[in-house]
C-alpha cells in the first residue's frame, strides 16, 4: 500500500515509527522483515488460502 508521506505510524505494541520519505510503502501481508514499511516480501511466497 502506497501512502504519501511524510508519515508517522503507530504500531499494535503502541509504538511508533516515522518515514520522511515523499511517498511510503506499507507492508498489509505481514511478511516484510522491515515491518511496518515494505520490503516486497510478498513477491517471493505464495500465499495460503483459507
Amino acid at each position: 500500500m502506497l501512502i504519501e508521506g511524510p508519515v508517522e505510524l503507530q504500531l499494535p505494541d503502541g509504538s511508533t515509527v516515522c518515514s520522511d520519505r515523499f511517498v511510503v510503502a506499507v507492508c498489509a501481508c505481514r511478511r516484510s522483515r522491515r515491518y511496518p514499511f515494505c520490503d516486497t516480501s510478498h513477491r517471493r511466497k505464495a500465499r495460503k488460502e483459507v
